[in-house]
């Protein structure tokens, strides 16, 4: 459906994934209302100076000047930190508590943390990428440091003596040599209201000194929902709300030309909101309300298309532009001629659903001029400036508050549910709520990409990659770089990005956990087997021998030790595969065993270790259970997920056709983190999932001599390679 309100198109909503962020959003309050909002104790501002916040430099933007980092400290002692990001499930609420603890010097207990509300936290770009450890992390580690050092000077001038004579203890602020003479930060704080800033930096904690981070810290969210304590965006009620119900295409190009609602407004307490092709029901009763979208009558036009999830790969090779050449090295022709051995594969993925266990939710209500929208977001902030563009309001009459959010995987970045909440919440003068159904979380996603990557390559006499020619077509270059020696190199990226390239891809895309990571992971270890297997080298023993990347080298040889890998060329005939990469300054080694039926073509995965270097570790208990939860997601995009399509029309509605991973498909799972303390906290929300397609495409090779060069690996592909052999 093209659906409008005003001359603005909801499909073109739906592809705004919020483009860009504002440079230098102001805060909804100033300081002194700020302070009132949060009332007694000590508010701590500070300004970010030359602070990273973002991972990359490509979003056109300045970073953010104004104080726009907040910490408080209230006079029961207890600290509340202000951060525009976002809990969906990665367990970053108890981990930026823990880096705040770590430099306040108080316990993780004492942390409360307010997420997400465009009135009272930080202007942030979105919560994607494995970033918020990364570039929030520091920040707010800095902004707690400073929140310390305020702390001291307070208590330097409450008892009489030089800071330099004080020290810090779970809050507590002492005389060192003469510890009977202390002050509390609670004491510090009680009754007072003061904004202050600290005029000097404030030195981090060293990793030697930690006593909060870097230990397993219960998740503080876990047990509000394991019980359903806690509030997602549809477990909210406001009075009078109305649920929304929308009448959609059958396809995303479906362009509505006529609708009859005269059966539907004749049911009671039924109202019908049109303008232009924008037609929704709205209830009191959500069951009311879809009963009343089934008694519209609509008509559509439908443009024919013969794209289908089997011919999309020739398509997108024939409409690909001239690639784009990225990190060339030697001479491609020159590492041809040295090579002995020559290797020439395509590698197919199709279009994958992000399937999130809660679909796109909005709330939104209009009170007193201001709109308020409590949404399932991945990005608060940018669905603040999209609110505020499309009903040109003026940025303070907005808010934007998240909840717990239950899954993204990138796949709310883009906020369309939210826009439509809003414009019924205007129409009717009533809050009201829209929430997908899994139909339309599946018609509306923002796939991963399907994509094609051919490689050429070569090794010399000596075993050694001489040729890697590499060529991607239409998904992100995420993942496509080189971790092995190739002297001879080229990463040729045609129609890089998610975002469709008009003539390109017939559904949404979008970014999907580790966007291309997944993608370019599979099709380069594959190959770097295929090169192994044809040179009669052990997998690990090739990849040791092609590698001076010494975190590389360091994961491959942690996860053979911790299996107890034993050398042997494939195939073998033990089912034993591996895979190495890198996503998110995290590099990662997955070594699998796997079963086939060979009369079903069914795979089953018995067991998955993997070895993970990602710098320094906030929580060792929740990167394990994030690597774990890439592990099992995984086995999704390499055996079954697989989006079917007719034009623009989407086949798989719901998860009957549409196949996730089991808790009887759960492999023996072992995770080691491998200690690197030289460096920073890197990311570990994405890198476990990028090798999980082509361990398992390597274990199927090593099993029965059978190459899979298409994912998902579903059983009819799989006996389709073995009868091929």
């Amino acid at each position: 459906m093209s659906a409008r309100r005003g001359s603005v198109d909801f499909a073109d909503l739906a592809r705004d994934d919020a483009r860009k962020p504002p440079a230098d959003q102001p805060l909804a309050m100033d300081r002194r209302n700020f302070v009132k909002v949060l009332g007694g104790g000590i508010v701590v501002l500070f300004t970010l100076n030359d602070r990273i916040l973002f991972a990359r430099q490509d979003w056109g933007q300045d970073r953010p000047t104004n104080p726009n980092a907040y910490l408080r400290i209230g006079k029961d002692g207890r600290v509340t930190i202000f951060t525009g990001k976002i809990e969906m499930g990665q367990g970053i609420h108890t981990s930026l508590g823990q880096m705040a603890a770590e430099e306040l010097r108080v316990s993780h207990e004492s942390i409360d943390m307010v997420m997400g509300d465009t009135d009272l936290c930080p202007w942030d770009m979105l919560t994607v990428g494995s970033l918020t450890t990364r570039f929030t992390g520091p920040v707010l580690r800095a902004a707690a440091a400073e929140a310390r050092e305020i702390m001291i000077d307070l208590a330097a001038d409450h008892l009489g003596v030089g800071r330099e004579q004080l020290g810090v203890e779970d809050g507590v602020i002492f005389v060192v040599g003469a510890r009977a003479r202390t002050i509390s930060y609670a004491e510090l704080a009680g009754g007072k209201e003061i904004v202050r800033t600290l005029d000097r930096e404030a030195m981090l904690r060293s990793v030697s000194e930690f006593t909060v981070m870097g230990q397993s810290t219960p998740r503080v969210d876990a047990i509000d929902k394991v019980t359903g304590k806690a509030q997602y965006t549809g477990d909210i009620r406001l009075p009078g709300m109305l649920y929304g119900r929308l009448v959609r295409p059958p396809s995303l190009a479906g362009e509505m030309t006529g609708v009859d609602t005269s059966a539907a407004e004749a049911m009671d307490g039924v109202i019908v909101v049109q303008e232009e092709d924008l037609v929704a029901l709205l209830h009191e009763d959500p069951e009311m309300a879809e009963r009343a979208l089934q008694a519209v009558e609509a008509e559509f036009h439908v443009p024919e298309s013969d794209l289908t999830n089997e011919t999309i790969f020739d398509h997108l090779v024939r409409v690909a532009p001239d690639p784009d050449v990225q990190d060339p090295r030697g001479s491609l022709a020159e590492g041809e001629r040295m090579a002995t051995q020559l290797f020439e594969e395509t590698y197919l993925d199709g279009y994958v659903a992000h399937a999130p266990m809660e679909p796109h939710t909005a709330l939104a209500n209009v009170e007193d001029g201001k709109l308020t929208v409590w949404a399932s977001t991945q990005g608060p902030f940018s669905l603040k400036d999209l609110l505020v563009r499309q009903f040109s309001l003026e940025p303070h009459r907005v808010r934007v508050i998240t909840p717990f959010v239950g899954g993204g995987f990138g796949g709310k970045t883009s906020n369309s549910q939210a826009v439509e909440a809003a414009t019924l919440a205007r129409a009717t003068g009533k809050p009201v709520m829209v929430a997908w159904t899994r139909a339309e979380e599946f018609l509306y996603d923002r796939f991963r990409p399907a994509a094609v990557v051919k490689i050429r390559s070569g090794i010399d006499d000596a075993g050694k990659i001489c040729l890697w020619d590499y060529h991607l077509f239409f998904t992100n270059a995420r993942g496509s770089e080189m971790i092995y020696d190739a002297p001879h190199s080229a990463i040729k990226v045609a129609g890089g990005g998610w975002r469709s390239l008009p003539g390109s891809h017939p559904l949404f895309t979008g970014a999907w956990r580790a966007p291309g990571a997944s993608t370019n992971v599979f099709a380069k270890e594959s190959h770097i087997d295929v090169m192994a297997a044809a040179a009669g080298v052990d997998p690990l023993e090739f990849r040791l021998a092609n590698t001076s990347d010494s975190r590389a080298r360091s994961v491959l040889t942690a996860v053979a030790d911790r299996c107890g890998y034993q050398p042997a060329a494939a195939p073998s005939g033990r089912g034993i595969g591996m895979a190495c990469g890198l996503d998110s300054e995290t590099y990662v080694a997955h070594i699998v065993e796997v079963d086939v039926d060979r009369s079903s073509g069914q795979v089953r995965v018995k067991r998955v270790t993997c070895a993970q270097d990602m710098g320094v570790v906030v929580n060792p208990d929740g990167a394990l259970m994030q690597a774990e939860g890439c592990i099992m997601m995984g086995l999704g995009y390499a055996l079954t997920e697989d989006v079917r399509f007719r034009g623009g029309e989407v086949l798989d509605r719901n998860f009957d056709t549409y196949e996730l991973p089991r808790f009887s498909w759960l492999p023996e799972i072992d995770v080691v983190l491998v200690e690197n303390n030289d460096l920073p906290p890197k990311g570990g929300g994405e890198p476990a999932i990028i090798c999980m397609g082509a361990a398992i495409a390597n274990a199927i090779y090593d099993l029965t001599g059978a190459r899979l060069l298409q994912l998902p690996m579903n059983p009819e592909s799989v006996k389709a390679a073995l009868a091929a052999i």
